[in-house]
C-alpha cells in the first residue's frame, strides 16, 4: 500500500481538460492526497493556500493561459447582513440546519439526484450515482460533517432539530481558522427560498458563533455567471500573488 506524509506530500500534475467555467479554455489541476493522522493539518495549510477539497484529494487550478479561478474566503466576525439577505433569513426561518456526522443517506441522494438533474444536468457530477454519493460524503480524512435543513417541527424547542422532509444539504469541512463549504445542494423545487444563499448565511453565523474567523467558499471565476454569486457576501478575503487581501469592488 502506498504512504502518504503530511510532511511531504506528493503533488501530481492532470493533463489538460475544456474548463467547465469559461468557453474556450482549459483547465489543469495540481492535486495531492489527503489520507492519514496528518490529513486534518495537511487540510488546513492547503486550504489556507487556495486549495478545495473533494473526498481524499486536495486540488487547486493550475491552467497555463488562466488565472480566472480565486480562492474566496468570507470574513465572518465583520460580516454585515445586506437588505436582501435579511429577507432570505426570514423567508427561511422555519428552517433547522442540524450538523450531523458525514454519513450518506438515501433521502440526501434524492434531494443530491433532483439538484443535478434541476441544476447541473450537462455537468461533470450529472451521472453520479448513489454509490458515488456515497464517497462523495464518507471519504474523508478530516473533520467533516453533514448539515441536514428541515422545517421546525413541534419539538424542535426541545430538541434542537428539525423535523418533517429534507430540504437542503450542506457538505461541510471544521477546520482550525474557519468552515469550508465543500458542497451543497437544495431541492430545486424550492428556488423562491434561496437555500443555497441561505446556507452560506447558516455556515456564517456557524463560524462566528464558535470565533472562526473564516468561511471558505472555493473558487470565484470572474467572468462565469455561475461564480457571480460568490462575492455578494462582503467583508471578503481573495487569494493573490501577495496572500489574502481585502476584496475590493463597485457594485
Amino acid at each position: 500500500m502506498t504512504q502518504h506524509s503530511a510532511h511531504s506530500p506528493q503533488f501530481f500534475l492532470t493533463a489538460p481538460s475544456p474548463c467547465p467555467y469559461l468557453e474556450g479554455q482549459y483547465e489543469r489541476k495540481v492535486f495531492t492526497h489527503l489520507v492519514g493522522a496528518k490529513a486534518p493539518e495537511l487540510n488546513d495549510l492547503l486550504t489556507q493556500g487556495g486549495f478545495r477539497r473533494s473526498q481524499n484529494i486536495a486540488y487547486r487550478p493550475a491552467c497555463e493561459n488562466c488565472r480566472a479561478c480565486v480562492s474566496v474566503r468570507i470574513l465572518a466576525q465583520e460580516f454585515c447582513l445586506s437588505k436582501n439577505m435579511k429577507r432570505i433569513l426570514k423567508r427561511n426561518a422555519d428552517l433547522i440546519g442540524t450538523a450531523r456526522p458525514a454519513e450518506p443517506s438515501t433521502e440526501q441522494y434524492s434531494v443530491f439526484r433532483a439538484y443535478l438533474d434541476a441544476r447541473h444536468r450537462r455537468g461533470g457530477m450529472s451521472d453520479m450515482t448513489v454509490l458515488d454519493y456515497a464517497m462523495m460524503v464518507e471519504d474523508t480524512h478530516v473533520d467533516t460533517k453533514v448539515i441536514e435543513y428541515r422545517r421546525r417541527g413541534p419539538d424542535s424547542f426541545v430538541t434542537g432539530r428539525g423535523e418533517g422532509e429534507l430540504l437542503a444539504v450542506a457538505l461541510t469541512d471544521q477546520m482550525s481558522d474557519g468552515l469550508s463549504m465543500v458542497y451543497s445542494f437544495y431541492d430545486p423545487e424550492l428556488e423562491g427560498r434561496s437555500l443555497g444563499t441561505f446556507m452560506i448565511l447558516d455556515h456564517i453565523r456557524r463560524a462566528a458563533a464558535a470565533g472562526l474567523p473564516h468561511v471558505y467558499l472555493g473558487y470565484w471565476v470572474n467572468g462565469s455567471r455561475k461564480m457571480a454569486y460568490k462575492v455578494r457576501f462582503r467583508p471578503q478575503e481573495h487569494l493573490g500573488p501577495n496572500g489574502w487581501v481585502r476584496f475590493q469592488q463597485e457594485d
